[in-house]
């Protein structure tokens, strides 16, 4: 069973990452471009199991360690 987490910063976190690489977009002449939010994305294989037991684990697993529950967000997605 595969799954990806997704690790953003909530809103009204400060991404000076993220506003680098919009400057950098704007720069390179990329248009349209309003804002970017910067994340993480985790994919990870998981021995075949029950996916409600494998979506709690890896919810735990976020809140534990991928994510920083302070200043970030996750999603969990089995796929």
């Amino acid at each position: 069973m595969k799954a990806r987490v997704t690790v953003t910063l909530k809103n009204g976190i400060l991404d000076p990452q993220g506003k680098a690489i919009e400057g950098a977009l704007k720069s390179l002449g990329v248009e349209g471009v309003l804002s970017v939010r910067q994340g993480k994305v985790f994919d990870i294989e998981l021995a075949a199991g029950d996916k409600v037991r494998a979506e709690a684990s890896l919810k735990a697993a976020c809140e534990k360690l991928l994510a920083n529950m302070v200043v970030e967000n996750y999603r969990v997605e089995i796929v």
